[in-house]
């Protein structure tokens, strides 16, 4: 079998404090296939957008930091280079679309310069070389008038203008790799339909492998080829798309299912999982769902499950799969 693009084995990230340590990604493992997609799914708090950062190697230091692992971008470990060897990599070979791109977005440059940075950088393209290829690159993400948008600041666009304008910043460089966390949130529904289908034509018509961070099952049920489910900063069960949703193995992951809304069911409130993530400061010592699992048993809280393969690429962390 060919070598996947993305391997992350191991992977521990943690903000180490005077009083605590934080485990915000604890034993973290997970493939990318070419030209695939993997959706990362899971409640706020469960380590979903800190494993992107990590990958990025854009953990908020000092008190952050990887502390164990392997990141394997084609046999390259990521944990290995240099600060400088990574800003090569970033945004040329691994793009990244991030949760709000008001924030990500520099306020006091014109969007066509912010793409153009990209090229210039990791191309070698002149000023005006990198202003062409930026408003070829809009046009590509669905802006009518281009030429105009070069020029104008990120305040001056609307929310899915700017989400459309991190797209093509993100893929500016034609990258192996895309990171998008949570792309779709606070979207409108007709302009996240939009965001869906420019992610689908660019993984089409570049080959580029996609990892998709975010809540919404909706979404990675119309994107993803496999799925991560996370909780508690560990992966709780993964595999394709199909036997995930077809046939959930970990309470947890049914649990999401069970919430999802559905039209020609009548309902007088929507399920809603009891309880809260645990503090990543404070993990318990078994399972870290048990406290707000329907089937919990005594040997659930005595030791953490392993992540067990139940079938060729399904796996799941559970002692009663």
């Amino acid at each position: 079998m060919a070598q996947p693009l993305l391997q992350v084995k191991n992977l521990r990230t943690y903000f180490i404090g005077r009083q605590s340590t934080v485990k915000a990604v604890d034993g973290v493992d997970f493939e990318v296939g070419r030209g695939k997609v993997l959706g990362i799914v899971g409640e706020s708090g469960s380590g979903k957008s800190m494993t992107s950062l990590s990958v990025m190697r854009l953990v908020p230091a000092p008190q952050g930091r990887i502390v164990e692992g392997e990141i394997l971008l084609d046999g390259r470990d990521l944990t290995k280079l240099s600060e400088k060897q990574m800003t090569d990599v970033r945004g040329n070979e691994i793009g990244m679309i991030f949760q709000e791109p008001m924030s990500a977005l520099n306020p006091v440059l014109k969007i066509g310069e912010q793409i153009g940075e990209v090229l210039i950088r990791h191309r070698k393209l002149s000023k005006s070389q990198a202003r062409a290829k930026a408003i070829s690159l809009l046009k590509s993400v669905g802006f009518p008038r281009a030429e105009q948008v070069v020029n104008e600041y990120p305040h001056q666009l609307s929310g899915g203008m700017r989400q459309r304008a991190m797209i093509a910043m993100a893929m500016a460089c034609e990258p192996k790799l895309l990171i998008a966390d949570e792309p779709t949130t606070a979207l409108d529904v007709t302009i996240q339909a939009q965001v869906l289908d420019l992610m689908r034509s660019l993984k089409e018509n570049s080959g580029t492998a996609i990892i998709l961070v975010t809540h919404d099952l909706g979404v990675v049920a119309e994107m993803a080829d496999d799925v991560a489910v996370m909780y508690g900063g560990q992966v709780v069960e993964s595999g394709s798309a199909d036997e995930i949703f077809d046939q959930p193995l970990h309470p947890y992951t049914r649990a999401l299912m069970e919430s999802i809304p559905v039209i020609d069911q009548d309902r007088e409130r929507l399920y809603a999982i009891p309880g809260n993530v645990p503090s990543a400061a404070n993990f318990p010592v078994g399972c870290r769902f048990a406290d707000r699992c329907t089937l919990v048993q005594d040997k659930c809280r005595e030791a953490m499950p392993e992540l067990r393969s139940m079938s060729p690429g399904h796996s799941v962390r559970c002692i009663l799969a």
